[in-house]
């Protein structure tokens, strides 16, 4: 493939093809990420995380909002020290995911 035809290519995926990339990895049907639900008890961790998260103001993959019960919403996220559905790690570059956090409509955007 040509340099200009994977400039084209990247374009319409997206600016600079990742952001459009992750979206389309979420399946909003159960709202999954490589089989990972994005909802429930989070842990935030250090090391060995299940999950690489950056969190920014715009153009997120997924809205995540901090509930203190039932956390069964696609997007929905009890923060907990022990016994998690999913750990995750904050990172500033090379996430698997970008969120941002919300106070309301959690969810794919």
């Amino acid at each position: 493939m040509k340099r200009r035809d994977l400039l084209i290519s990247l374009s319409a995926m997206g600016v600079g093809g990742l952001p459009a990339l992750a979206r389309n990895k979420i399946n909003k049907g159960d709202c999954t990420y490589k089989g990972l639900k994005l909802y429930g008890k989070v842990q935030i961790v250090e090391h060995f995380p299940d999950l690489k998260i950056q969190i920014v103001e715009h153009l997120p993959d997924l809205l995540v909002q901090k509930v203190e019960h039932f956390p069964n919403a696609c997007g929905q996220w009890q923060i907990v020290d022990h016994f998690p559905d999913l750990k995750v790690q904050i990172v500033e570059h090379l996430p698997d995911l970008k969120i941002q956090w919300v106070d309301h409509f959690p969810g794919v955007p």
